[in-house]
């Protein structure tokens, strides 16, 4: 399957996580809820990986790459708890506009961090996200 079909069912997957959360953390401390979906996501993810056969590739792991993927994880974990306590704050239709500004922050650190080229469509692109989050969260 090419990326963009993954891209596409992750966008899919992220707009119920909205959803299902937003209707789940009613009368729930959000930081609860978090650890509650975590672990979830922690058996999920461990049962592909011993289903695709891939957990004796744990010892190949540079220290290199389990650095970033730890700092991924502590990124992770931040964002969504602050994700659930907005949800848990504001309205979903209002959160989730917000959230998807990591799109156009995303494509201004790749420029910094990873070394890509800006193109007219990323940079345009970038700006029409925070433009849409503008219109869509923060105008009533």
């Amino acid at each position: 399957m090419s990326w963009v079909i993954y891209a596409i069912l992750s966008a899919f997957f992220a707009s119920l996580v909205a959803i299902f959360g937003k209707i789940g953390i009613k009368g729930v401390d959000s930081n609860l809820a978090v650890a509650i979906r975590t672990v979830i996501i922690v058996f999920f993810a461990w049962a592909i990986v011993l289903v695709q056969g891939n957990a004796s590739e744990l010892q190949k792991i540079s220290k290199y790459s389990y650095t970033f993927i730890i700092l991924s994880a502590i990124a992770t974990g931040l964002s969504w708890l602050f994700y659930y306590k907005a949800l848990q704050l504001g309205e979903a239709s209002k959160v989730a506009p917000i959230d998807k500004l990591s799109v156009a922050l995303t494509i201004g650190l790749a420029f910094i961090f990873l070394g890509e080229k800006p193109t007219i469509g990323s940079v345009l692109g970038g700006g029409l996200v925070a433009v849409g989050v503008l219109v869509t969260a923060l105008i009533k």
